[in-house]
């Protein structure tokens, strides 16, 4: 029986078919800190991954992922790490052609996708029915065409769904920034890839 604790900074949860453990694709700790928490509170098992081959240099690939490590240490969740190597030259050849694209663009739903399918795949072979993403809990993301990729992906195992909810409501946009705070977290200026550090948020 699952014991929901219910305090100000907490919302009830029901994960799709009322699962008792998901798999959450993490992109970093300040996205993704709030989430778990979230999850913890409402005694939801968690398996953290961390598939982020955008990533535009391995220091900063490195920092992001050793902060997002060491907060689901904390709170008790497994962490596992997708291929960054391979993965990064899988991801530029993904993307071709859509360099000049600014935020919010195609290059950014197919980064989506590449990354999300990863999760599903990790989901399918780990037994993991469902799954879903901090990528949409930042404003400068489109939520909506998060959660469309993560349903096209999931379309392709059979037995995964994705867990569409929005994470920044019910203070999770807050929360996400009292925690980083909380934990000294590096919170970066750009998504990750070259071509956001370029543009920015403009």
């Amino acid at each position: 029986m699952r014991i929901i604790m219910k305090n100000k900074k907490s919302r009830i949860l029901i994960p799709p078919g009322n699962t008792e453990h998901i798999l959450l694709h993490s992109c970093c700790a300040p996205c993704s800190c709030s989430i778990m928490e979230t999850l913890k509170k409402n005694n939801i098992g968690c398996t953290v991954y961390f598939y982020n081959p955008n990533i535009d240099t391995e220091k900063e690939y490195e920092l992001r992922k050793e902060e997002n490590i060491k907060f689901a240490k904390k709170l008790g969740f497994d962490f596992y790490e997708g291929d960054y190597q391979q993965g990064s030259t899988v991801w530029a050849e993904y993307v071709a052609g859509f360099e000049n694209e600014k935020e919010r663009g195609k290059r950014c739903s197919l980064c989506f996708e590449m990354r999300l399918y990863a999760a599903a795949e990790f989901a399918f072979y780990n037994g993991v029915k469902v799954f879903t993403s901090s990528l949409g809990i930042s404003r400068w993301k489109n939520f909506d065409e998060v959660c469309r990729c993560g349903i096209k992906v999931a379309s392709k195992f059979s037995g995964v769904e994705y867990w569409i909810n929005n994470w920044r409501k019910e203070g999770g946009s807050n929360r996400m920034v009292e925690i980083s705070k909380e934990e000294n977290f590096y919170r970066q200026q750009y998504c990750g890839c070259i071509y956001s550090k370029l543009t920015h948020y403009d």
